[in-house]
């Protein structure tokens, strides 16, 4: 869940990027979407027409502008596409109950590794990247691994609705530790977002010295579901500080390094925990097996069509858009896992989802009247 001058805009690559949930794996859509806007605003300079010299020539990406206008909701579909795609991802993850949260994000980082290195190779981008950029890469490899297994935990511990809208409180997280390390403004909005949305996050937790010992909705016990919220807001702040390291890194690294980093280190660190842990163990069944390729493959699907959304739409209502993820988590939970959300958990809902929404809708618009 990313800086102008005018120069003509030439067709992008698609990066992969992950759920705010889930460790985004680009710059974030914010950044992009600002220099996309910059650059559109800016005026092109004249091109030479095919046959001539002419300054008048109509330039060539009037066209591709063209192409983006005839259909102006493709981005809030392709982002309706990823949050569906996120949220089989999770459901299957909740559905290997068998297997610990870090060999599922072992599997899922071979998967997307045989997917990124033939592309690395093609375009030559090397393996280890700027000699002054490796310690963030190294760090942005840290936190989005952690990030994933933290939320793989959570899922497997405390239902995924609560889960996924735990996850929503990234943007209030970002906003904080971007003002703590990139020294960008922080407000008394942005404040007031990030005690809103811990009182969300509170409510769907619901601490037994504060709510008692009712375990309605909750799936096991109290400490499991707590142990599955603290996994969870880990896993959106380690996200979030993913989120600031790729700010700080900007497109001086090729996208594909950022991903290459992502899936190597978190390899590593899963098989870490796992050798740690002692908790080792292949699939028992042909199912299980399956759901270990369908999270790889429904996240990765998640992640194109997300990117896909930044590309062709803006931010603000590609951020929104992506509560969709709640709507969905809560679907195929009440479907599938037969679990009927609290009315606890529909109040926490509505805290952080505001809270995220208005955080990034602040942004969207502060950034539109200083450009006008």
């Amino acid at each position: 869940m990313g800086g102008g001058g005018a120069v003509t805009a030439e067709p992008q690559e698609p990066e992969l990027v992950e759920p705010a949930l889930q460790a985004p794996e680009e710059e974030s859509p914010e950044e992009e979407e600002e220099e996309e806007e910059e650059a559109a605003a800016a005026p092109a300079p004249p091109q030479p027409a095919a046959g001539g010299c002419c300054p008048c020539a109509v330039p060539k990406d009037n066209s591709e502008a063209k192409k983006k206008a005839a259909c102006p909701g493709l981005g809030l579909f392709y982002t309706l596409l990823s949050a569906f795609f996120f949220s089989v991802a999770s459901l299957l993850v909740k559905k290997v109950q068998d297997i610990h949260s870090s060999e599922i994000s072992a599997f899922r980082c071979v998967f997307q590794m045989l997917f990124v290195l033939p592309f690395m190779v093609y375009k030559k981008t090397g393996f280890w990247g700027p000699k002054g950029k490796r310690i963030f890469l190294l760090l942005r490899g840290v936190f989005g691994s952690t990030a994933m297994i933290l939320l793989y935990y959570a899922f497997q511990l405390m239902p995924i609705a609560d889960a996924t809208v735990i996850t929503f409180t990234t943007p209030v997280f970002t906003s904080l530790f971007a003002w703590i390390y990139l020294k960008e403004k922080y407000s008394l909005w942005d404040l007031f977002f990030t005690l809103f949305a811990i009182a969300g996050v509170v409510l769907i937790a619901r601490p037994p010295f504060l709510f008692g010992y009712n375990t309605a909705g909750i799936e096991e016990n109290h400490s499991h579901h707590l142990r599955g919220a603290l996994a969870a807001v880990g896993g959106a702040m380690c996200a979030a500080l993913t989120l600031v390291i790729l700010r700080k890194v900007g497109k001086s690294v090729h996208y594909l390094l950022n991903i290459w980093y992502y899936v190597v280190i978190g390899l590593v660190e899963s098989v870490i925990v796992l050798a740690v842990l002692g908790d080792w163990r292949l699939p028992h069944c042909g199912l299980d097996r399956l759901f270990l390729v369908l999270i790889g493959l429904f996240g990765l699907g998640g992640q194109i069509f997300l990117t896909k959304a930044v590309q062709v739409e803006k931010a603000g209502p590609v951020a929104i858009m992506r509560t969709m993820d709640v709507v969905f988590a809560f679907l195929l939970q009440i479907i599938f896992l037969h679990k009927i959300p609290t009315w606890w958990t529909v109040s926490g809902t509505l805290c952080v989802v505001a809270s995220s929404s208005g955080a990034v809708i602040r942004k969207w618009y502060n950034s539109a009247h200083v450009r006008h």
